[in-house]
């Protein structure tokens, strides 16, 4: 009993540290294989990735003017004409003075129809038809601005079927225009017809035309439109009255 109670004590006083250190560690394969993964993918995507960062420190500057990011190809420009070009009604600012006043002159006889028969409360046919023919005139004369603008040698508008055939398209609308002389009203819808043809033709289908005509030409082409159809509501709603009336 003393014997077995002496070895109880050997086995109770047996360093406890010692028997964790005999047990056997199992090895932890799930961390060895994650870091192998971890090692290989980093290997097989390094190279990826430097040779992609290669690559962008590697891109070339474009060797473009700036005129040509700002301004566009001067050489599609100067080869497709103004066709494509846009304008503001600022560049009115750069029109010739002869050009400004002629101009706007121009929009008396459009203007002074209306505002007499507004003043008067009457409609004269006389006065419409003066300002309808007038119309007419005006619209064959834009014809023949372009037919004279593309004849000159060295003009960026070249005399070939487009700009000639098209110039003379507003002539024959203003003389089916003068053929309507006993309905004003067809007369002068046929010269609001010209008028935004012509303008339609300078401004995007036909090239040529500086800045500041296609802005002055937009301008006067809608301050004529306004006031035909001003002449034409008056019509409707005003009286009819001889001229001769007026007079007296």
């Amino acid at each position: 009993m003393i014997g077995f109670a002496s070895r109880r004590g050997i086995m109770s006083g047996f360093p406890v540290w010692r028997c964790l250190q005999q047990i056997p560690r199992v090895p932890n394969y799930t961390t060895h294989a994650q870091l192998l993964f971890h090692s290989q993918a980093s290997s097989v995507l390094l190279p990826s990735r430097l040779n992609c960062t290669n690559r962008l420190l590697s891109i070339r500057p474009i060797s473009w003017p700036a005129s040509r990011l700002c301004h566009g190809d001067s050489q599609g420009v100067s080869e497709k004409g103004d066709t494509k070009e846009g304008f503001s009604l600022r560049a009115l600012n750069q029109a010739p003075k002869p050009a400004l006043y002629i101009g706007f002159s121009g929009l008396i006889p459009f203007l002074s129809a209306p505002l007499l028969m507004a003043a008067t409360q009457s409609f004269y046919p006389e006065v419409a038809y003066a300002q309808m023919v007038y119309g007419a005139s005006i619209v064959s004369f834009l014809g023949g601005a372009r037919w004279g603008f593309a004849i000159p040698e060295g003009s960026p508008a070249p005399p070939d079927w487009m700009n000639l055939g098209n110039s003379v398209v507003p002539s024959l609308l203003a003389w089916l225009a003068l053929l309507c002389r006993d309905n004003v009203v067809e007369g002068a819808l046929v010269v609001i017809m010209g008028l935004g043809l012509s303008l339609h033709y300078d401004l995007t289908l036909l090239p040529g035309y500086p800045a500041w005509f296609k802005a002055m030409r937009t301008i006067l082409t809608l301050v004529a439109t306004f006031s035909l159809v001003a002449t034409l509501t008056l019509k409707k709603f005003c009286t009819e009255k001889k001229i001769k009336e007026l007079q007296k």
